[in-house]
């Protein structure tokens, strides 16, 4: 059997658990059978528990057995969250689909994503020998140029992929799709103890940290972007405050910086941000700047 076989049968199995929250192995495998997930053959519980041991080592995933002797995920928030585990989940089940669809391909829409990746495999590679890189890059507006960096992180947002570095005593982001060059080195470098990838990106929106003040952000959905942000929020501190047959508040504690300035914007005149008074000015002026324009 080969490795994509091995997983779209774990994918498969993450949903059926998924979908029906508990579930019997008799009741996998018939459904294994009508939906001929192995060629029409059926599941037998040695399989079953290897695919089981699979889907905890990919995903983190702990398939437990209840006294009636149906499964269930014990664990199902860990691919719930913004961990790699979901990310591979997600990107797997959608590659797993789309190789499913052979037939109506060319009526599957997919969004560009800039140059860059070429380097991951390297710097995934830099990251767990935590090994110093030598970076080619051109900044927009600013002539190519090199420098050592240690990578630390690597971020994808708005169809970009980032890297966090640690490079002349503070950390900054680059882009991947802005490198030209990248070459990893025989010389190690130590982590920063206590680094947290997560924490460290907990109060922004985006990549952009560039030490903007913390700041309880009061916003007013109008109409049906109420829904939209209650479907995706802004920011996992994003909590719902009021709501009328007119508008919604949300209230989400951040450090509003230009990404997350820009994302509010996309919203047009579906929100307004009510608090703090220097962000309700600061996106006034930006927004006269803008009609000016026009």
């Amino acid at each position: 059997m080969s490795n994509t076989q091995k997983i779209n049968r774990c994918i498969w199995l993450i949903s059926a658990i998924r979908k029906h929250e508990r579930i019997t192995l008799r009741d996998l495998s018939r459904k294994w059978v009508e939906e001929k997930v192995s060629d029409g053959n059926a599941l037998p519980r040695s399989s079953f528990n290897k695919y089981r041991d699979e889907i905890f080592d990919l995903f983190g995933l702990i398939i437990d057995c209840d006294d009636q002797y149906r499964y269930y995920f014990t664990n199902p928030q860990s691919v719930d969250d913004h961990s790699i585990e979901s990310w591979l989940l997600s990107t797997m089940t959608v590659n797993t689909a789309l190789s499913d669809s052979a037939m109506i391909r060319d009526q599957i829409v997919l969004e560009k994503v800039p140059a860059g990746e070429q380097f991951l495999p390297i710097i995934i590679e830099a990251i767990k020998l935590r090994r110093r890189m030598r970076m080619g890059y051109q900044k927009f507006g600013f002539g190519p140029g090199e420098r050592m960096i240690e990578p630390y992180t690597l971020k994808l947002s708005r169809r970009r992929w980032y890297l966090l570095v640690r490079t002349e005593e503070q950390f900054k982001t680059f882009s991947l799709d802005r490198m030209f060059s990248l070459e990893m080195t025989e010389e190690r470098f130590e982590k920063q103890k206590d680094f947290s990838p997560e924490k460290y990106f907990a109060e922004y929106f985006g990549v952009l940290t560039d030490g903007t003040p913390m700041a309880h952000v009061v916003l007013r959905a109008y109409g049906k972007t109420a829904n939209y942000l209650r479907t995706l929020p802004l920011h996992d501190s994003q909590q719902e405050i009021e709501s009328t047959e007119e508008h919604t508040d949300f209230s989400i504690d951040i450090r509003p910086t230009a990404d997350f300035i820009g994302e509010l914007l996309s919203y047009d005149e579906g929100l307004e941000v009510l608090e703090p008074a220097d962000l309700r000015l600061k996106i006034r002026e930006k927004l006269r700047r803008m009609l000016n324009r026009y």
